[in-house]
């Protein structure tokens, strides 16, 4: 078996950390109220930060937090007191960027990790070298760099490397853009992007509006590369996705790293993986920079369509295995006679055609069209519903 290598999930708030580590994450990353990216993401307060390292710790996973803003002057005062609270809290690693607070973390709390930002923009195994020599036990590649620049910097520093496999990329270098801050007055590297590269401009009059916005990244398929080069945290971007989003994404992401640690190269198997992973996108994905430099394929420049996923059918309440009733919190329409999967934190998913359904009333019903609403379905149902069960057209 090959050593184990870690799945790295992103958390916007408490909901989204428990779903992520209950699918398979083996850590979390989030934002605190203060000094993250995400600004727009819940993120979490300090009691939330405790809850989460508490839940996590309980499992035996791991909670990062994101402290990789561009600090200017403003926004130093108070950090030292934010970061004991934080490690008092029980976090495992900060995700950073700027040299002092990587001093400052790595001289005063030795039992907590420093990694590198992507932030960074870290591309050369010189730059790996400096910071593992103030203290840093990980790096966060940029996004840029490509499988063979990753096997030369981890073979040639020793360093933990971490790379994004899955989920939206950023326009430009790693996240350093002022696009934002110009056209929005949004700083984007102080927690404001405004993901300006996703407008759509106009042009001319006869043309069509021009955007510049990246395809998302999906690296389903180099999961074994990415392990073979001894990359040693995979992270999937994502902190304000949905429930079923990460869910699916975690989960299966989790299958198909589990698949290889297991020693098997199922291509029926792992091809059925990837196509839930593609069924669950809204936009087009791509390597990107993995075994190519990126060009206009890894692009959308004019007429992009980004669609609403229709399959997550709902939450699952519960199941009484005497009545046979599955009790749902319903998301999206869905009718008698629908093909459906049920799937577990577990990884267990169970196919059924429904044939019998009921309202909050308990009067036979042909369709669910009303979000929010109670529905009860006859199945018989061979897999376990535990917390954040879900149900979802057949993938």
């Amino acid at each position: 078996m090959k050593n184990r290598i870690e799945l790295l999930a992103p958390a916007g708030d408490l909901e989204r950390l428990k779903v992520n580590l209950l699918y398979g994450a083996d850590a979390v990353y989030i934002g605190g109220k203060k000094y993250g990216l995400r600004a727009n993401a819940s993120n979490f307060d300090i009691e939330e930060i405790r809850e989460a390292c508490s839940f996590a710790h309980n499992l035996g996973k791991k909670v990062y937090l994101t402290l990789n803003i561009v600090f200017h002057n403003e926004d130093i005062a108070g950090v030292e007191d934010y970061i004991k609270e934080v490690v008092d809290c029980g976090i495992d690693a900060f995700i950073i960027s700027d040299p002092f607070i990587i001093n400052h973390i790595v001289t005063n709390y030795p039992n907590v990790e420093a990694h590198l930002s992507t932030q960074n923009s870290t591309t050369n195994k010189d730059t790996v070298l400096f910071f593992k020599e103030q203290g840093v036990k990980r790096v966060v590649l940029a996004r840029e760099v490509g499988l063979k620049e990753m096997k030369d910097i981890i073979d040639s520093t020793g360093v933990d490397i971490e790379v994004f496999i899955h989920g939206a990329m950023c326009t430009f270098y790693s996240g350093r853009c002022c696009l934002s801050n110009y056209v929005t007055n949004r700083d984007s590297n102080r927690g404001g992007c405004a993901q300006v590269c996703r407008f759509a401009y106009d042009y001319k009059e006869d043309l069509p509006k021009f955007t510049m916005a990246t395809k998302d990244l999906n690296l389903s398929r180099s999961i074994k590369d990415l392990m073979d080069v001894g990359v040693k945290s995979l992270k999937v971007e994502g902190r304000m996705r949905s429930l079923y989003y990460l869910a699916t994404v975690i989960g299966t992401y989790r299958k198909i790293i589990d698949h290889y640690l297991e020693g098997k190269d199922d291509k029926e198997y792992l091809e059925q993986l990837e196509k839930v992973l593609d069924r669950v996108a809204n936009r087009e994905t791509s390597s990107h920079y993995l075994y190519k430099k990126a060009d206009d394929t890894d692009q959308y420049y004019t007429g992009r369509q980004e669609l609403s996923n229709q399959d997550f059918l709902g939450l699952i309440e519960s199941y009484d295995k005497d009545s046979h009733l599955l009790k749902l919190y319903e998301r999206n329409y869905f009718e008698v006679g629908n093909k459906v999967d049920v799937f577990n934190p577990k990884g267990e998913v169970y196919t059924f055609n429904i044939e019998e359904m009921y309202n909050e009333d308990m009067e036979s019903i042909d369709v669910a069209r009303h979000p929010e609403e109670i529905i009860y379905i006859k199945v018989d149902l061979p897999i376990e519903i535990t917390s954040y069960s879900m149900m979802r057209i057949n993938v």
